[in-house]
């Protein structure tokens, strides 16, 4: 290319793995862990789809690029605790350290082997993945929750309640849509088997245990009077509650509506999984104090417990990042921030005290949860934890309480996931500088179409995210959005006062942070009693309570199909066929994901957009109808509903 008299060539040589990281890299800066889209644009979602009120382009594009760029400040600053170690190892990036090193090393069979090259391989997976996931993403949608349950006792509440994958407690359930086993917890195969099991033990007692006898035995909180399993908000007589009749025109709760239609009710499941969440964040916090708390002291005194390994040294032969480049850039997007709550503050409702405490917030937490990823690929949340304060702080501003949970968790969120691309950059030997380049770059594109396409969809597609409107299966009914407006309503709008505390029905529930803050440190008595006792060490509370913290909107088909795979992978393939697991597990999981990504894309493209739909059995739900009915005495949910009245 030939410009103003300087020349460069746009193809400098062979087309290199390093290059390829660093395009993967780019593609996937805009959101953490591969999440699909930036957290902040489910403001935008709610305000417009939900609340039915309006957001400027300009306000809405701020408020997702400072909350992307925010995290690599925390980033910076965590590097040498848990990129640098090598038992920090961040069990995701090995499943593209494969893929690369597949795709880009050359690998012949030996002659007379059965065995296949791992490009291959990863070839032949991903066609058998493309090709199968026309069937449950397009033809046969009720293959994504197989609940067989239901089908046996078409006509029983209580066995949908029990079988029903997406509105029950799943027993039985399972699904053949790869997309459905590895949208919550991503894929089951790159998790480590003892990660695996925590997740096991508290999905089991929560789901199976806990919740069927709050249900069932205590009717807790007249659990019998709602759905078991709903994330929505409830009348105290079953019916739905309705929200706009509590919002006043200045966008604040309207307290006299309030009074006159009454408390707002929760299933049960939602209650205490949110009691779960309070004890997931206090048990990260004392988990990692007494586990890592040491080494940490030890690494911010430059004390080295450990020679660094191989791929720490080859990395310091590059230049690394000035530590000037991470502190401009948090300044800046502060700065942002601060005119955005300041300028367009009624827009974002959120004033600048409540920014700075937010960040303070994730600060604070970037370096546990940083810990807890990289040794177990789980993700405890902040966001429960960062609407609550702000519920307790600023009661009645639903936008401020979610803006203030954006800023807290989503640049600790980020943080996080930076720090899992310069783990890859470590792996793969990639220069620290252009990292942070290419990540940068990344987040700014990303975040911009991520706010387009949302802007367009809003506008464009009819009772977007109004599920009551949809057909069962419509692609637009917004689950994880539906989930982030009833957290705004919660939290935000009524506040945690009127519902968890004296003013409400679930103030017990506060003593789950007790609980959850006590566990680490039994486990650890128990550790020094028995230390032998090496099991022991494979608890991970966190994780364990945590285990069900994506429901809802993830559902039991995701946790039960989830968990088999993993166990079947991670343990039996791992123990019997270590070989075949070493050379292909992480290539397999890379081609699944790759697979159902391309369909999903031409399948909108080519039909969704055009709508073109198939109807037919197949196609009408999991044919669970009555899972989600109420069977308190006298409930009856009017003419449309289909269900009984006890």
């Amino acid at each position: 290319a030939l410009l103003g008299g300087w020349e460069w060539s746009l193809n400098p040589g062979p087309f290199n793995m390093k290059e390829h990281v660093l395009i993967s890299i780019f593609a996937n800066a805009g959101y953490a862990f591969g999440g699909g889209n930036a957290y902040a644009v489910m403001i935008v979602d709610i305000i417009r789809a939900f609340y039915g009120r309006s957001i400027s382009f300009i306000a809405a594009w701020l408020l997702i690029i400072t909350t992307q760029v925010l995290g690599y400040g925390w980033a910076g600053l965590m590097r040498k605790y848990v990129v640098e170690p090598a038992h920090m190892w961040w069990p995701s990036t090995l499943v593209q350290v494969s893929l690369f090193r597949a795709l880009h090393e050359k690998e012949e069979s030996p002659k007379g082997s059965r065995q296949i090259s791992r490009s291959k391989f990863f070839l032949v997976a991903l066609i058998c993945s493309f090709a199968w996931y026309v069937v449950p993403g397009y033809l046969f949608p009720a293959l994504t929750s197989i609940s067989w349950v239901c089908w046996v006792f078409s006509k029983s509440v209580t066995a949908q309640q029990l079988g029903s994958g997406m509105k029950g407690l799943g027993l039985g359930a399972f699904t053949l849509d790869w997309s459905a086993v590895s949208s919550f917890l991503f894929s089951p195969l790159i998790s480590p088997f003892f990660a695996t099991a925590n997740i096991f033990v508290g999905y089991f007692c929560f789901l199976y245990v806990l919740v069927p006898t709050a249900y069932w035995g205590m009717n807790l909180y007249n659990a019998k009077t709602f759905p078991i399993f709903s994330s929505h908000l409830f009348m105290s007589n079953g019916s739905a509650y309705q929200i706009t009749d509590i919002v006043n025109q200045q966008f604040q709760l309207d307290t006299e509506a309030y009074a006159r239609l009454g408390r707002i009710n929760l299933s049960t499941f939602f209650a205490l999984s949110y009691g779960l969440s309070f004890a997931t964040i206090a048990s990260t916090i004392t988990h990692v104090g007494i586990f890592y708390g040491k080494e940490i002291y030890h690494r911010f005194r430059a004390s080295q417990q450990e020679e660094p390994d191989i791929h720490t040294k080859l990395m310091r032969k590059y230049d690394d990042i000035p530590a000037w480049w991470f502190y401009s850039l948090t300044v800046l997007s502060m700065t942002v921030s601060l005119i955005l709550c300041t300028v367009l503050k009624d827009q974002v409702q959120l004033p600048w005290w409540g920014l700075l405490f937010a960040c303070g917030m994730a600060f604070v937490f970037t370096l546990p949860i940083s810990i807890i990823t990289a040794t177990t690929n789980q993700t405890p949340g902040l966001n429960v934890i960062t609407e609550y304060a702000m519920g307790l702080i600023m009661p009645g501003y639903p936008i401020a309480n979610v803006c203030f949970k954006v800023y807290g968790y989503m640049s600790m969120s980020q943080a996080v996931a930076f720090l899992s691309d310069f783990k890859l950059g470590h792996y793969m030997k990639i220069p620290p500088r252009s990292m942070f380049i290419v990540q940068f770059a990344g987040t700014l594109v990303a975040g911009t179409v991520n706010l387009s396409v949302a802007w367009w969809l809003l506008g464009s597609v009819e009772n977007i995210c109004q599920d009551q409107l949809l057909p069962p299966d419509s692609p637009w009914t917004c689950p994880g959005d539906r989930v982030f407006f009833d957290a705004s309503v919660i939290w935000g709008l009524v506040g945690p006062k009127r519902i968890f505390g004296p003013h409400g029905n679930y103030e017990a529930v506060n003593w789950f942070f007790l609980i959850g803050a006590a566990g680490p440190v039994i486990v650890y008595i128990f550790h020094r009693i028995f230390p032998s006792q090496r099991w022991i060490l494979m608890i991970n509370l966190p994780v364990l309570i945590g285990a069900t913290a994506n429901m809802p909107p993830a559902t039991a088909v995701n946790y039960n199909s989830w968990l088999l795979i993993g166990t079947i992978f991670n343990f039996f393939v791992f123990r019997y066929r270590k070989k075949w697991w070493q050379r292909y597990n992480y290539i397999l999981s890379a081609a699944l994901d790759a697979g159902v990504a391309f369909m999903a894309v031409l399948l909108y493209f080519t039909l969704t957009m055009e709508n073109r739909t198939v109807n037919w059995w197949g196609t009408a739900g999991e044919h669970c109808p009555l899972a989600s009915c109420p069977t308190a005495k006298g409930v009856d949910l009017g003419p449309d509903s289909v269900c009984p009245v006890f």
